[in-house]
């Protein structure tokens, strides 16, 4: 059975699922890897400096502190830096088993109740403390979701979906973004959603949600 949105139940799980909190980052990694066969890449990691959290990547003023790539070719370095900094942030490259559709999280929470309703199989679902959510779905998204957000009447440019695709990455729970707080999971992997959708199952609801969010940015500006 597909867990409701929010809502996570242990026991309906086949599988075992790192927690969301307070576990060991290599533990999730190797759990990502080997139960679902994900490419897994280790990032930046947070240093304590003169009792503050920072990036290791030395920039005090760094967008994602401890969660993104620590060098331009960090789809190869995985073994290496994970030996070296085992507390580095789990990152998962996109393009090869998934793609990932990055929307904001009002209106990923209203894409998945129309989901819902609709009977549609979902995929596993991050949730960042940026207030964004990510619907992992099959290899190919990113190029596609453009051409089909307009063929449903939409401008693409206008609404804030992004696809993440060969190059980008999605950062994996239980990773912390500074102080914002931890990636979490929204709709956990299990074996349920274990065969990712297409994004011609997703687009029309993740688009629509955009839209209505654009919408009402709009209108609280007015």
């Amino acid at each position: 059975m597909e867990e409701r949105i929010a809502v996570v139940t242990e026991a309906a799980q086949a599988v075992r699922v790192p927690r969301q909190r307070g576990e060991q980052l290599l533990e999730a990694a190797a759990w990502y890897a080997e139960e679902r066969h994900w490419d897994v890449v280790p990032g930046t990691w947070l240093d304590v400096v003169e009792g503050t959290e920072r990036c290791s990547c030395g920039d005090a003023g760094c967008a994602a502190p401890g969660a993104h790539p620590a060098r331009p070719d960090w789809a190869g370095q995985a073994r290496r830096m994970w030996s070296r900094q085992p507390g580095s942030s789990v990152l998962l490259p996109a393009g090869r088993a998934f793609d990932a559709l990055d929307v904001p999280e009002s209106a990923g929470f209203l894409a998945l109740a129309r989901m819902e309703r609709m009977g549609l199989a979902l995929g596993p679902v991050t949730r960042t403390p940026d207030r964004r959510m990510l619907f992992l779905v099959l290899p190919g998204a990113s190029a596609k979701a453009p051409a089909l957000v307009n063929g449903l009447g939409w401008d693409a440019g206008a609404l804030d979906l992004v696809g993440r695709g060969e190059g980008a990455y999605v950062v994996g729970p239980p990773t912390r973004v500074g102080g914002r707080g931890a990636v979490q999971w929204a709709r956990r992997p299990s074996q349920a959603n274990r065969w990712l959708p297409d994004v011609e199952e997703m687009i029309s609801p993740l688009a629509y949600a955009c839209a209505r969010e654009a919408a009402d940015a709009r209108s609280r500006l007015s």
